[in-house]
C-alpha cells in the first residue's frame, strides 16, 4: 500500500495521537498560511517560506491593545538590550506572557525558549526548547510551518549537541527534526533523519526512543515491514506504550492485517483513560469487523 494511502487512511488515528499525545498546541496561523507561486517543476507549486516576522504578527493579531503595547516594549528591549542579562531577562518574560497569558502563543513561546537557550547556553534549556519544537511537528500539516519549526528544532539540537556530544537523546530528537520536517516527504531528508537515528541503535539496541522514532521513519519512507518490526520491539519492551500500541494497529490496518489491527487496538483501548479516545478506537475495532 502506497505510503500517501496509510497516511490519509489513518487520519483518524493521527488526529488522536496528535490531540492526546502531542496536544496539537500550534494553532491556526491565518496569516502565515503559506501562498503559492510558481512551481519548482512541471506540475509541482512552491510554497513560499515563513519567517519569524509571520509568525509573530500571526500571533499578536489575537492580542489587545494592552497586550500589544506590552510585547512590543519586551521586543524592543531585546533589540536594543547590549548586555546578554538584559536580553535574556527580555526573553524570559516574553516566554511567561506568550506561555501564560495568550491561549493560542505555542510558537512565540517556543521561539523565545529557544532563543533564551542560546543566551544560557545550558543543554537541558536547549534540548527542552528543541523537544517543543519537535514534539508539535507531527501533526502540522503546513508545509512553510513544518519547515520553519523544523529548522529550530535541528538548530537547538545541533547546538546541544555540541555541548555533549554524546546525548543519545539529543542525536535521535535531530534525526527526527529531518524526518518529519522533511518538505512533502523528501526521501533524502527523511533518510539522513533515518541514519541519524540508527547510530544511536546500532550501538544500543534498547534505546526505545530511538527505535520508536525508527518506526515513525518507515512510515514515513514506506518501510511498513521495519516499522512494524520495531514498533513490536517498543511495545515488548515497554507494555504500557500507548502512543506505539496504537501506531501498530495503524499500520496493520493500513496494511490490511485486519486480525492484528484489531488486537492492538484493543490493547490501545485498555491502556487508555480517555473517553474519547476509547470511543474512537471502538468506533475503529468496529469498522475492522
Amino acid at each position: 500500500m502506497k505510503r500517501q494511502q496509510v497516511l490519509v487512511a489513518g487520519a483518524g488515528v493521527i488526529i488522536l495521537l496528535a490531540l492526546y499525545f502531542f496536544g496539537q498546541t500550534v494553532p491556526h496561523q491565518k496569516k502565515t498560511a503559506p501562498t503559492i507561486s510558481g512551481s519548482g517543476s512541471p506540475g509541482e507549486p512552491t510554497v513560499k517560506s515563513i519567517d519569524l516576522e509571520d509568525i509573530l504578527q500571526a500571533a499578536s493579531s489575537r492580542l489587545n491593545p494592552s497586550q500589544l503595547s506590552y510585547v512590543a516594549r519586551l521586543q524592543n528591549a531585546v533589540v536594543r538590550g547590549d548586555v546578554k542579562k538584559q536580553q535574556l531577562n527580555a526573553y524570559r518574560q516574553l516566554i511567561a506572557f506568550w506561555g501564560d497569558s495568550v491561549k493560542e502563543g505555542f510558537l512565540p513561546f517556543a521561539y523565545y525558549s529557544g532563543e533564551a537557550a542560546k543566551l544560557e547556553n545550558s543543554e537541558k534549556s536547549l534540548t527542552f526548547a528543541a523537544q517543543l519544537f519537535l514534539n508539535n511537528l507531527r501533526g502540522q500539516d503546513n508545509p512553510a510551518l513544518k519547515s520553519w519549526m523544523a529548522t529550530q528544532s535541528k538548530e537547538l539540537f545541533e547546538k546541544a549537541l555540541a555541548l555533549n556530544p554524546g546525548n543519545d537523546s539529543s542525536k535521535v530528537g535531530l534525526g527526527a527534526s529531518f524526518i518529519f520536517g522533511s518538505s512533502s516527504g523528501n526521501p533524502q531528508e527523511t533518510m539522513q533523519g533515518i541514519q541519524q537515528i540508527l547510530e544511536v541503535v546500532r550501538r544500543d539496541s534498547t534505546n526505545m526512543y530511538a527505535q520508536f522514532m525508527l518506526a515513525l521513519g518507515g512510515v514515513e519512507s514506506g518501510q511498513f515491514d521495519k516499522a512494524i518490526e520495531r514498533l513490536t520491539t517498543v511495545v515488548r519492551h515497554q507494555p504500557g506504550n500507548l502512543e506505539a500500541n496504537l501506531l501498530l494497529a495503524q499500520v496493520y490496518q493500513q496494511t490490511g492485517d485486519k486480525a492484528d489491527a484489531i488486537k492492538e487496538y484493543g490493547v490501545a483501548r485498555k491502556l487508555s483513560d480517555n473517553p474519547d479516545m476509547i470511543r474512537e478506537i471502538d468506533r475503529l475495532i468496529q469498522s475492522l469487523h
